[in-house]
């Protein structure tokens, strides 16, 4: 977030010719909060054998979402705070997949103590 910040994400897989039947599929998905900011995606693959099972790359960059902001507030949520959950729900689809909970403990507190500030 912020006028002029800007992101970049290189995702390189490389499938060596010995690695046969991989199977792997690289995703990033970026929430812009502001405007004046970007995302941008570089996904690579690089394959050296036949005999992949599979290999995809996907990127996705959106705003933040309007309609979700005006269902909350309709609901009595004061706009910071609904601002807060979505940006809340967009960490969480990663964050709870950690599995190391010390680490998603970490993370969840960095988050949250961003979200103190200004979405």
């Amino acid at each position: 977030q912020g006028d002029g910040a800007h992101a970049v994400w290189i995702g390189d897989v490389v499938i060596g010719a010995d690695a046969v039947g991989t199977d792997t599929y690289e995703l990033n998905r970026n929430l812009v909060l502001t405007d004046g900011a970007r995302a941008d995606s570089v996904p690579n693959l690089e394959i050296s054998t036949g005999e992949v099972t599979g290999a995809g790359h996907a990127s996705a960059t959106g705003r933040f979402d309007d309609e979700a902001l005006f269902y909350l507030m309709a609901r009595g949520i004061p706009a910071d705070e609904a601002r807060r959950l979505v940006v809340r729900g967009f960490f969480a689809e990663i964050v709870d997949r950690i599995e190391i909970g010390s680490l998603r403990e970490r993370i969840t507190a960095a988050v949250e103590a961003e979200l103190g500030g200004v979405v």
